[in-house]
């Protein structure tokens, strides 16, 4: 009889939130769709494709739209289909079973799955009180464990914090560990080290199309590295790995470079405008919950009420993301926002 082996036994599937909710501020979505202009060029492009043929293996007209959006060479680029694949193929190609891998704490959940799937020995170095990331202590654990590899969100998922270009460059020069930076919310900052992947031979930086891009749907992750790494990527990943469709939708949305840096903008804006809503209600009831400043899409919340806030707003078609004694805010419209932030007031004033 056929077991399943303990590495997934006891797994089970990803589970997020489901159903129809008028408020969705859970998964760092944008918040806005496409414009009808845009949606009409890629109705034209899609009833265009030849869907008897394969798709380009290397998204040669994707890659370059993305290298021109970001000013960099499209040898470089390396296409996925989304970063849950990119960084699956990182931690089982790139790094043997075995091998060390130092990750952050808190941070995006994904990467450690992952390395436990590769059979990676993962070594965690815990944030500081205020979240923020004591790089000397990252060096020093990767260095001393004689690890392989490190891998962090930078601005951090989920709680907003970036840290910057220089103590970036700190650790890329100061270890021998491949130096994974996922850059997934950068586009709401200014500490990007895309620039330089040609300078240092142990740095991959990973961008997303499903969150500043705003298109989620089409699941796009890039990979930019130096041109040996990019070789080894384009060789390890799938033939087709990403569709045609996704191909065409993502140049021409990557190609509409003045929308997206506009939208960019207004989705700062709107964050702005969250933070600033939470801050009220912090100064109002500051025994209550922790707002975090931070340089993303999103507003991270520490309150002991975590759980509780969590179903009230559940309970009044609101959809936000619980973290432990934390709550992920995702920024949506000036009307979700505002929604939102009425419901944490009414929760809180009932138990004042």
């Amino acid at each position: 009889m056929y077991k399943l082996n303990k590495k997934i036994s006891e797994l089970e599937p990803y589970s997020p939130i489901t159903g129809s909710y008028r408020v969705r501020l859970d998964a760092n979505e944008c918040c806005f769709n496409l414009p009808q202009d845009m949606l009409d060029q890629i109705k034209n492009a899609v009833e265009n494709i030849d869907y008897n043929r394969y798709p380009d293996p290397y998204a040669t007209e994707l890659c370059s739209a993305f290298a021109n959006y970001y000013g960099i060479s499209p040898e470089n680029v390396t296409v996925f289909n989304g970063s849950d694949e990119l960084i699956t193929l990182l931690m089982t190609t790139f790094m043997m079973a075995g091998e060390t891998l130092v990750t952050v704490e808190p941070d995006f959940s994904m990467y450690r799955f992952y390395a436990s799937l590769a059979e990676l020995k993962c070594v965690s170095v815990p944030k500081n009180e205020d979240l923020t990331i004591n790089i000397d202590t990252v060096i020093k654990t990767i260095n001393e464990s004689g690890a392989r590899g490190v891998v962090f969100s930078n601005p951090c998922n989920p709680t907003s914090k970036g840290i910057s270009r220089e103590d970036v460059i700190k650790l890329i020069t100061s270890v021998d560990a491949l130096v994974i930076m996922d850059e997934a919310y950068m586009d709401f900052w200014d500490s990007s080290v895309l620039d330089l992947v040609n300078d240092y031979d142990n740095l991959i930086v990973m961008r997303t199309a499903s969150k500043a891009i705003g298109a989620a749907a089409i699941r796009l992750g890039f990979a930019v590295a130096n041109k040996v790494n990019s070789n080894a990527l384009k060789a390890v990943k799938s033939p087709y790995n990403v569709n045609t469709v996704s191909q065409k939708i993502g140049a021409i949305i990557y190609n509409n470079k003045e929308f997206l840096q506009n939208r960019r903008g207004a989705i700062v804006s709107l964050r702005e405008n969250l933070y600033n809503g939470l801050k009220k209600i912090e100064n109002a009831y500051s025994q209550r919950l922790q707002i975090v400043s931070g340089c993303s899409n999103f507003v991270f919340v520490k309150t002991d009420y975590s759980k509780d806030i969590f179903d009230f707003l559940l309970s009044r078609g609101v959809a936000v993301r619980l973290m432990n004694n934390y709550l992920r805010i995702t920024a949506g419209t000036e009307d979700e926002n505002k929604v939102v932030l009425e419901l944490l007031n009414e929760f809180l004033a009932e138990r004042d």
